[in-house]
């Protein structure tokens, strides 16, 4: 084939849904992928000895991921997630208590400080807590997070206190949220990206506050229907193919892949923040603070630790369990029906334990859900074991370098990528806006 019109160099969620949003539009896209699979952070693998397709990772839709559900749509997999609209979700404390959290029958955010003032696992302290927390989001629905300028500079903590929310409240519900969200402890991320993420949640319609779950492996549910999307008007899409971006002064010159010359007219790279430097190469001087930003970035890391059971131990699909190390629970069997046995405990923010050891990381896994669930007390254990992403975030302390748009000083050169600008924080929905931008951009610059 004639060399593509745009290349992209990376097949994750970014790389994909920017190539989806191309080919859309009748461009000719190439995507080049360095790993064998596509998928990027949001993939499955075969486990060798049960045969079942595990996720890398559990990943959450919000019912305002517009953009997500826009690329699901196209590619044929937004029936695919099963999205609860009741804001329903159980939770078992650090003494065993188990409570749910129901949404009432309000306009957003009512719906969820009414489910607030009704959760039996609060005080009425907390509960008036909750409703100075329901007018200060209310507000931002209205008017925007800006309106609160020291959300700039202060924590989600430092937020939370300042907006008088009891430590019940904060260890119950906000702490679990942030660190979902964020990938962070609430004492150490920034407030604003997860307060961007509740207004958008609680503002407009019940569904922007709905939770999803995939009912497929991640990678049937986005990297496979992309790629036949893409092959099937014209795209071409390579799998374990590292591809270097070649400059010439302050433009591309082209892209190298397995010792292959592709000539585009633009090129979007949709690398991590830390494997920018090594794709541009020579790097140009018009990229050199792009690349001092993200080569200074910090990461958070997540830890996974999948367990199969003798039996089922949960009659819900997902369980809080705030105050412990690994803070939610998924019963795979749940979303995936007879194709999963397994649970899936997820712990965002996982400093302290991801250098463990696996039989530790499982041992702590079994101890804290054997902890909430009674039913597993007395379950065996047939097969275990732990996924790491080290790097599966990039840090949102107050403090941190900028993140550039998807815009950059080198002629037709682009970037995408949950960690660009997109003011939200590391999400599915943050790559596929960043993804969605970038196409934008490479068009008007064909």
């Amino acid at each position: 084939m004639p060399g593509p019109d745009v290349a992209i160099v990376g097949g994750g969620l970014a790389g994909l849904s920017a190539a989806v949003e191309l080919a859309g539009r009748g461009a000719r896209v190439m995507v080049l992928e360095a790993r064998p699979g596509l998928g990027g952070r949001a993939t499955a693998f075969v486990d060798p000895e049960t045969g079942e397709a595990v996720d890398n990772g559990q990943h959450v839709l919000i019912g305002c991921y517009a953009e997500t559900f826009r690329f699901l749509e196209t590619i044929g997999t937004a029936g695919l997630v099963q999205l609860d609209e009741s804001l329903e979700i159980e939770f078992v404390d650090r003494s065993g208590a188990r409570s749910r959290l129901r949404s009432a029958s309000l306009p957003p955010p009512w719906h969820l400080v009414g489910g607030l003032l009704r959760w039996p696992a609060l005080s009425w302290r907390d509960r008036f807590a909750a409703l100075r927390a329901g007018h200060a989001l209310a507000r931002m629905s209205r008017d925007g997070v800006a309106l609160d300028r020291a959300v700039r500079e202060e924590t989600v903590d430092a937020w939370l206190r300042r907006h008088g929310q009891t430590d019940r409240l904060r260890e119950m519900l906000w702490e679990p949220l942030a660190v979902a969200a964020l990938n962070q402890p609430a004492s150490t991320a920034a407030a604003a990206p997860f307060l961007t993420v509740l207004s958008r949640m609680f503002a407009g319609s019940r569904r922007n506050a709905a939770i999803g779950l995939p009912r497929v492996p991640l990678d049937a549910l986005y990297a496979a229907p992309a790629a036949e999307w893409i092959t099937t008007r014209r795209g071409v899409v390579r799998t374990s193919a590292p591809a270097q971006i070649v400059c010439d002064g302050d433009r591309v010159s082209h892209v190298e892949a397995r010792g292959e010359r592709i000539d585009p007219a633009a090129v979007i790279c949709a690398v991590p923040w830390h494997a920018l430097a090594r794709t541009v190469s020579p790097a140009p001087a018009a990229l050199e603070e792009i690349l001092g930003h993200a080569g200074a970035m910090e990461s958070s890391p997540i830890v996974t630790v999948n367990l199969w059971l003798d039996r089922a131990v949960t009659p819900v699909p997902f369980v809080g369990l705030p105050g412990r190390t690994l803070q939610w629970v998924f019963d795979k069997r749940q979303a995936f029906g007879d194709a999963a046995s397994h649970l899936s405990l997820v712990s965002s923010g996982a400093v302290a334990i991801v250098g463990e050891s696996n039989a530790a990381l499982v041992e702590l896994a079994l101890r804290e859900v054997r902890d909430a669930l009674p039913r597993a007390r007395d379950a065996v254990v047939r097969r275990a074991n732990v996924v790491r992403e080290k790097r599966a975030t990039f840090s949102l302390a107050p403090g941190q370098p900028p993140r550039p748009g998807v815009r950059t000083p080198v002629r037709g050169l682009f970037l995408a990528g949950d960690w660009i600008d997109t003011g939200l924080p590391a999400t599915i929905e943050s790559a596929v806006v960043s993804g969605h931008r970038a196409a934008d951009a490479a068009t008007k610059a064909r």
